[in-house]
Order: C-alpha cells, then sequence, then structure tokens
C-alpha cells in the first residue's frame, strides 16, 4: 500500500494551504474562517521519488458540544487511524493554544509517527518555536505554506518515517458522485465503502469538498468522488458553496465515470437533468441512479414507468443507463461499481476499421443521405480515432453536406452494432477535396 499523510491541527492554522502547495493544485476549500474544510480530502502525491497520499482533515476542537464539530473530530480520528504518518499542524501567530495541547495528547495516544509543523512563520526565528517544544513531540519545523517556505522540509521527514516495503500502487477507476444536494450522495459512498468515510447528516449541502477516497474490491481497485450538491445558479449564494459547486465539476472532468443520484421519490428534475447535461457533454460514461427507491410506491409497472420518463426527459443522451437502488437499505447498491466497469468498458471499447468502412457503407446504401443544392455527401473511409469518449473520423466530400440528423442516423447504426450504451459517442466529418 502507498503510504497516508495526515494533516492533523485545530481550526484555521493553514492546514489546506499546505495541501494545496504539495497536491500542486487546489483541492481543498481554503478560506479564512474556521470548519470550511469538513471531511478528508486525499491526493495522490510523491516526494523525492516516493508516493503517497496525502489527507487533509477538518479543523476540530477537542470536547466540542457543537454537532457539525463532533463529526469533523470523528472523521479527523478515522484519519488519524488510517494514517502512516500525521503532520500537525499549529499557528505561529497564535502560538501555543490549549487546544493545540489537546491535539497533541490524543497523537500520542495514537503511537503514530509525527512531524509537528509551525505554520505561518514569515520571519524565521528561534524564539518562535520555543514554547512548541513544550508538547513533547520532537523538533518542530517552521513552515510558511503561503509562501512555499519549509514545505520540502517536512516532506522530507514524513518520507523518512514512511514504513518500509510498501507495495506499488494501481490504477484505480475514477467515479465520481453527483447529484443535486440531498440526493443520498453520501449515503451512498459510505453503502459502497461499507464505512462511514463522508460526514452525513440530514442537513442538505453538507458535503462541500470533492473527496477522494481509493478502495480495494478484490483485485480491482477504486477511487470514489464524493462531491457537493450541485444548485441552481441562483441559489448558490455563500462563497464557500460556490467553490465546491465548481469543484463537483472539476470532479466530473477527472473521472473516469460519473454516477448522477437522483431522487426517486421526486423524479428526475429540471436541475437533474442540467447535470446530466453537463456530463453529457464533457463526454463521460455515466449512470443514472435512482436512489431511495425504498421510499417509492411500485407495482408491476414502477420501472418501465420511470424508464420512460427518463427517455423522455433525456433526449439528448438516449444512450443513458439507469440503476434503481436504496443507499438507505443497501439496495442493489452492491450492483453499482459492476455497471461503472461495463459504462466504462463500452467507452473504451475500439470499433476495427474494417468493420466500420462496411458497416457505414452498407447503412448509406441502405439510406442515402439527403442531397443538398444537387450535392449528396460522399463517404471515403471511416475511423474511430479515440475512447473514452469513443470518436468516429468521416473523411467525406464535403463536411457541410452531412446533416444532423443524418449524423444521428449513423451514430444509431453504430450504437444498434455495438454496445455503447452508458457512454456518449461523437461523429466528426472532414472534407476531401474530390479528384478533377
Amino acid at each position: 500500500m502507498v503510504p497516508a499523510v495526515a494533516i492533523v491541527g485545530r481550526p484555521n492554522v493553514g492546514k489546506s494551504t499546505f495541501f494545496n502547495k504539495v497536491a500542486g493544485r487546489k483541492i481543498s476549500i481554503t478560506e479564512n474562517r474556521p470548519g470550511v474544510t469538513r471531511d478528508r480530502i486525499t491526493a495522490d502525491c510523491e516526494w523525492c521519488g516516493k508516493p503517497f497520499t496525502l489527507i487533509d482533515t477538518g479543523g476540530f476542537e477537542i470536547g466540542s458540544e457543537d454537532g457539525m464539530m463532533r463529526h469533523i473530530a470523528a472523521q479527523v480520528e478515522l484519519a488519524i487511524d488510517t494514517a502512516d504518518v500525521i503532520l500537525f499542524f499549529t499557528d505561529a501567530r497564535e502560538g501555543l493554544t490549549p487546544a493545540d495541547t489537546d491535539v497533541a495528547h490524543l497523537l500520542r495516544r495514537s503511537k503514530k509517527p509525527i512531524v509537528l509543523v509551525v505554520n505561518k512563520v514569515d520571519d524565521y526565528s528561534p524564539e518562535k518555536l520555543s514554547e512548541f517544544y513544550s508538547l513533547g513531540l520532537g523538533e518542530p519545523f517552521a513552515v510558511s505554506s503561503e509562501h512555499s517556505r519549509g514545505v520540502g522540509d517536512v516532506l522530507d521527514r514524513a518520507v523518512e518515517m514512511f514504513p518500509r516495503g510498501e507495495a506499488e500502487e494501481t490504477g484505480s477507476l475514477k467515479i465520481a458522485i453527483v447529484g443535486k444536494p440531498n440526493a443520498g450522495k453520501s449515503s451512498l459512498v459510505n453503502r459502497i465503502l461499507g464505512e462511514e468515510r463522508t460526514i452525513v447528516t440530514p442537513v442538505a449541502g453538507t458535503t462541500r469538498d470533492a473527496v477522494d477516497t481509493r478502495f480495494q474490491r478484490g483485485e480491482k481497485s477504486y477511487t470514489v468522488i464524493d462531491t457537493a450538491g450541485i444548485r441552481r445558479k441562483r441559489s448558490v449564494n455563500d462563497d464557500v458553496e460556490y467553490y465546491s459547486v465548481l469543484r463537483a465539476f472539476d470532479a466530473v472532468k477527472r473521472a473516469d465515470v460519473v454516477l448522477l443520484v437522483v431522487d426517486a421519490t421526486e423524479g428526475l428534475t429540471e436541475q437533474d437533468v442540467k447535470i446530466a447535461g453537463m456530463v453529457h457533454e464533457e463526454g463521460k460514461p455515466s449512470l443514472i441512479v435512482m436512489n431511495k427507491w425504498d421510499l417509492v410506491e411500485k407495482d408491476t409497472n414502477t420501472v418501465q414507468k420511470f424508464e420512460k420518463d427518463l427517455a423522455e426527459d433525456l433526449k439528448f443522451m438516449g444512450y443513458f443507463k439507469s440503476a434503481y437502488v436504496s443507499a438507505k437499505t443497501g439496495q442493489r447498491v452492491e450492483k453499482l461499481l459492476a455497471l461503472a466497469e461495463e459504462v466504462y468498458a463500452h467507452a473504451s471499447f475500439r470499433v476495427p476499421t474494417g468493420a466500420l468502412n462496411d458497416l457505414l457503407m452498407d447503412a448509406m446504401r441502405v439510406s442515402e443521405p439527403p442531397s443538398y443544392l444537387g450535392r449528396r455527401m460522399k463517404l471515403y473511409y471511416a475511423a474511430q480515432v479515440s475512447v473514452c469518449p469513443p470518436v468516429f473520423s468521416l473523411q467525406v466530400n464535403d463536411e457541410t453536406l452531412l446533416h444532423f440528423s443524418y449524423e444521428r442516423y449513423l451514430e444509431n447504426v453504430i450504437r444498434g452494432a455495438y454496445d455503447f450504451s452508458g457512454t456518449p459517442l461523437l461523429i466528426r466529418a472532414h472534407s476531401k477535396k474530390e479528384k478533377e
């Protein structure tokens, strides 16, 4: 296993800024107010040729009676249990606080290797570090995450503490979980993982970051990305929530497969359709996951009725593939990983060039392209030029003669011959001058 490094500390000591510096991109949401990072955020990183997983955690205060703070504390304790090395962050500007002492006591009980980090040291002097020695966690490292000073020293020390003989990490299928707030995304993630890896409360919008969680099922490796609920634009007022929605969009871009979670008790809403459109435009294979299926009153035709409504609302993605599950009861959740593998395989499939040309030439003999001003499109050659999504390139006499309706006809012909369910496919025509 690749070593895990957890960043732990009380609120607002600069943990997420450090995380973003090391990860090389803005993964964690950073804002100068406590409690912005709520869940564990992870990134695959490397230092001195050593790969590791970096875990950012929410700032927490031991003994707090605040409900969300208790949730965060539970998440931090799980991160500590998971970690091979802990980076304990404190703040030079505020100095040593009773909260720091409480956290240090908790960390000592974990028996894990600890690197004591004193952040926000803009102008180094030994006096700024002296009081932190009293924590009994060894030599403190002076760091300014904002200005990238001392970051390398901390990573050098963390790498020295890695357990020996760790196995190399293999690639994993990245699955983004998206949808409106309170559709049950985090509950679904927890059911898939079999543990409470993300915070779940009845309050809509609890997940704010896109949370990457890697796990194994048999010989296969997966990374599930739980995202913030995507609201309508006029509903996004809070700056932090705005960036959370952007992070959800970024998660879709990074994903291999997208699960769009829909509240089956509401049915597909306008916002669900917009999210599906975004996934379609990104060219991602996807599943429409109708969650809370246990709460839907059913008869023998219920699924057929839902499928008919989905087909009507998702005309632009007639290739959609659906699943009816209950995150609460676990009903059919175990099938989702297999379905995700299936639609990814469809998106990765490559049609042999000879078979593709025979298929399209036969299709054009059966139904000729429409003529325009006495001219008709001729196909010289076709090839699939890429996968994920599948892209088909047509070399024709004049690309402007490929009408949208005929392009749809050719797409249906390809889909009729090969199973591309769950994934969009693209057809692009390119002109070739006819010989005189």
